[in-house]
């Protein structure tokens, strides 16, 4: 483990874990086979990131002495590195086997000039690719020769930051494309099947959120030559163990082109899993002690025939109206679906838990299973409204809105859903006056069972009462603006009490007269009995927001603070600042004091969570000042956005 996560899961759950340094040394090939060496390992297994297809790293397993749960390290330099796929004899190599391929320069010519003719050869838009890269890192759309400089520049940061190796692809960008995938299985005694394709084309950055099997809308002799093709890909390299043959489906012609091959376990595997029955991960321990595959693939079909549908959503810590910004911090509160055997939930976090700035912010996957496609997105989005989690902003409120899209429950999928359906996906859900009154009733209520109605309630809202032994609150919330499209807007709440456990709670001019309810002070559920309704509701205060989980849906509200806190915490108008939007390490400066700058002109580039992100100026001006931070001396320290401040401060022209 790497140090930042001595109180993670993986970490906590066994009395072998090695510390073996800062994050970086997860591609510290050497160190790890020394660890495993050291504690009397006879295998490793690289998991899904990292190592997993370094071909170098698995040679240098095999002549320590280790078996290396995965493929041959050959088969890993010919296919795991993508430029190495499409060479002249790689790519021979493919289309011998029949495998179609896609366009493009994967030569080892990485001047930019020459890059750039190579791009105006194939035509725009093309596709920038780290050939190590994995999971949308180092790769980048180029829809027009005059951004190809800078968007060859970031992808090439980024590929070197994530991967340790900058050379990149250049290949044709499809604009219609599905990106469908097949799992295969191979043994060392030449057997080779495919488990049924992935359908992964609803994607953000380039990484996929949600996948599912089998493909939608997908003839069964285009199905069946997909497997086909990926099995020959596989045996064309005497392949062995668990792999992923990723194709580009065109939505336009209906033709699919190899696109490249993930040499590991992939992170959506228990879809598969889903659709088959079989445990992929004991599977490549069987293939690894020598062992043959335990199915043939007539079996195979039969059981995914008989097995329905498997969708899996990735459960991110991230910000989809911020452009899937990702975020970080401590889970405050946490609930996950109930399991059963078509419900599953892989996690890697547990309440009070660090969601770290170092790594993928993927918090759990959420996988089901249903007889048809349609009752598997019923049953994701039921299972998606059970989930709760308070600290870091999540995805999930994003998912339920793919569920419940028309397009996808119609299986309309292609790679650019996101951004062409963006005005349904992103259309503002604001709460209604409902759960405002359950919000302050939650706190007032939080408060009364605390003991501490004369103090922290005060610190939110006006002290009306007590009265007789009643409580009467006056709480003001601030509802945001539509994805920041306009004014915030006031919510006032005002709570009477009537009764040991009866309110009046009146939110603007809407009345809720004779409310009974009951609050758990361990669990934070306030069950609220409103007119002819009766309301579980899950209130938690974190700082000065306040979040509720109220039918099925997240609100997350924030309260309106008086003056003497806002001068207490020494609250700074920085309207005129640019800020980090999360926890970053900056890689690059652009600008200097003094510099005039147009909106939307890059001021500084910034890394977080393995995501390169180009932090640009929002309007014209002149940068008076550049400041990184206190305590921060040079750009390679990690900054943090809720102790930084503003770090570039650009002045009125």
């Amino acid at each position: 483990m790497g140090y930042p996560d001595a109180q993670s899961q993986h970490a906590l759950c066994t009395p072998f874990a090695v510390n073996i340094g800062s994050p970086s040394a997860y591609l510290d090939g050497d160190r790890i086979i020394k660890i495993a060496k050291q504690e009397g390992c006879c295998s490793i297994h690289p998991g899904y990131g990292f190592l997993s297809e370094n071909s170098a790293f698995a040679k240098k397993c095999t002549e320590e002495g280790l078996i290396f749960i995965g493929p041959p390290w050959k088969a890993i330099e010919a296919m795991g590195n993508k430029r190495r796929v499409l060479q002249s004899q790689s790519k021979d190599i493919m289309i011998a086997a029949g495998v179609p391929c896609i366009p493009g320069y994967h030569g080892p010519n990485q001047d930019p000039t020459f890059l750039e003719a190579q791009a105006e050869k194939i035509g725009f838009p093309v596709l920038l690719k780290a050939v190590k890269g994995g999971g949308g890192k180092g790769m980048r759309i180029v829809r027009a020769i005059d951004e190809f400089h800078e968007q060859l520049v970031s992808a090439k940061s980024e590929a070197k930051n994530s991967f340790g190796d900058d050379v990149m692809l250049v290949e044709k960008y499809i604009t219609t494309p599905r990106h469908i995938e097949v799992q295969i299985f191979a043994d060392k005694y030449g057997n080779c099947v495919s488990l049924g394709e992935r359908d992964c084309s609803i994607q953000r950055r380039h990484q996929k959120i949600l996948e599912e099997s089998p493909a939608p809308h997908l003839a069964q002799d285009i199905r069946e030559d997909l497997w086909a093709k990926a099995r020959a890909a596989a045996l064309a390299v005497e392949y062995e163990g668990a792999g992923t043959v990723e194709f580009i489906f065109d939505n336009e012609t209906g033709r699919f082109f190899f696109m490249e091959m993930n040499t590991r376990l992939q992170v959506e595997h228990p879809v598969t899993e889903m659709v088959t029955g079989l445990d992929l991960v004991r599977w490549q321990f069987t293939v690894a002690e020598g062992g043959r595959l335990p199915l043939t693939q007539d079996e195979i079909k039969t059981r995914i025939a008989e097995r329905g549908w498997g969708i899996e959503a990735r459960i991110y810590a991230e910000n989809p109206d911020m452009n899937f910004t990702p975020d970080s911090g401590r889970l405050v509160h946490m609930r996950t679906p109930s399991q059963t055997e078509t419900v599953r939930i892989d996690a890697g976090f547990i309440v009070g838990d660090q969601v770290s700035s170092y790594y993928d912010p993927m918090i759990s996957k959420l996988i089901v299973n249903a007889p048809s496609r349609r009752e598997a997105i019923q049953k994701l989005e039921a299972a998606l409204s059970e989930y709760e989690i308070v600290g870091p902003a999540t995805n999930i409120e994003f998912l339920k809105k793919l569920c419940q899209s028309p397009a996808f429950v119609a299986g309309n999928v292609e790679t650019g859903y996101i951004q062409k359906h963006s005005d349904e996906l992103f259309a503002p859900v604001l709460p209604v006056d409902e759960v405002f009154a359950q919000a302050a009733l939650g706190l007032l209520m939080q408060e009364m069972a605390d003991g501490k109605v004369e103090g922290v309630f005060g610190s939110l809202g006006t002290t009306v009462g007590p009265v007789l032994g009643l409580q009467r609150r006056h709480v003001p919330f601030i509802q945001p603006s539509p994805n920041g499209t306009g004014e915030a807007v006031q919510i006032d709440v005002e709570v009477n009490q009537t009764g040991p456990a009866t309110f009046d709670v009146r939110v603007n001019d809407s009345l809720y007269s004779s409310v009974t309810s009951r609050y758990e002070t361990f669990s934070r559920v306030l069950t609220s009995f409103f007119p002819h309704t009766r309301l579980s509701t899950t209130i938690v205060r974190n700082g000065n927001s306040v979040t509720v989980f109220h039918k099925g849906k997240q609100y997350r509200l924030e309260c309106v603070l008086p003056n003497w806190v806002e001068k207490a915490l020494g609250v700074k108008d920085v309207a005129n600042s640019v800020l980090t939007p999360m926890p970053c390490k900056v890689l690059r400066v652009e600008v200097r004091e003094g510099d005039k700058v147009t909106k939307d002109q890059s001021l500084v580039v910034i890394e977080s969570m393995k995501m390169e992100m180009v932090i640009r100026s929002p309007q014209d001006g002149v940068i008076s000042r550049v400041v990184y931070g206190e305590g921060v001396g040079a750009l390679s320290k990690t900054l943090d956005a809720t102790t930084l401040g503003a770090y570039i401060y650009p002045g009125h022209v």
